[in-house]
């Protein structure tokens, strides 16, 4: 098993790859446990590394994360399904290389980790081995003017303002400028520019949205 944690209770990582067919106890109920600690983190840190996504989008994110595939394909980099303790009719069926048997079992090792050493080094135990796999996550492919919106519309308040304030330029290089202006939840009004009316919108919805992170918390 290719664990960088070592466990203080070797009997916590028995217990969390012993699958129910090879009867009790089992790790049934440290996969009920480590599935709840592991949504936890890895929201955690998608929400910190993310931090213009939708509750939408940091659920899609979460979801590519953690599901029963991605997991059982940890577990194998991890090697658990040779250490896995299976029933008979299990082993010749070859649960080992099961994708839902395998993803059960890496759930399990992480509940085992909280309980062998608590949060601190489960999250540790987890972030090192979803960090890299969030970092190659694709960003937000939002624009400034969407997520913006979204933000304000989410929370029930009223949409932006734009306002074209200026233009210089001849026309073959013409220069933008607008304002975007909000009243909820706090009065903000920014300027941007760009060589369109459209590129300079988003422009001062960037500022604004700084802003709102800012004064008012994750966008």
């Amino acid at each position: 098993m290719k664990l960088s944690y070592r466990f203080r209770d070797p009997s916590l990582a028995e217990l969390a790859l012993t699958h129910r067919s090879a009867g009790r106890p089992n790790n049934e109920r440290l996969e009920f446990l480590g599935d709840a600690l592991l949504g936890a983190i890895v929201a955690q840190m998608l929400y910190a590394v993310h931090p213009h996504a939708s509750e939408g989008e940091l659920s899609r994110l979460r979801a590519q994360l953690v599901n029963g595939q991605a997991l059982a394909l940890l577990a194998r980099e991890l090697e658990l399904g040779e250490q896995l303790r299976l029933g008979q009719g299990e082993l010749k069926s070859g649960g080992f290389r099961r994708d839902s048997i395998l993803a059960d079992a890496f759930e399990a090792l992480v509940a085992a980790v909280y309980l062998d050493a608590g949060f601190d080094s489960c999250r540790d135990f987890v972030q090192g081995l979803f960090a890299s796999r969030i970092a190659a996550l694709p960003r937000s492919s939002k624009d400034a003017k969407t997520r913006l919106q979204e933000w304000l519309q989410g929370r029930g308040l009223a949409l932006p303002s734009y306002e074209l304030t200026a233009t210089h330029g001849e026309d073959h290089a013409r220069t933008f400028e607008v304002s975007c202006a909000i009243s909820e939840p706090l009065p903000l009004r920014s300027e941007g520019s760009g060589g369109s009316r459209r590129a300079a919108e988003q422009d001062a919805a960037e500022v604004v949205l700084r802003q709102l992170l800012e004064r008012s918390g994750p966008v």
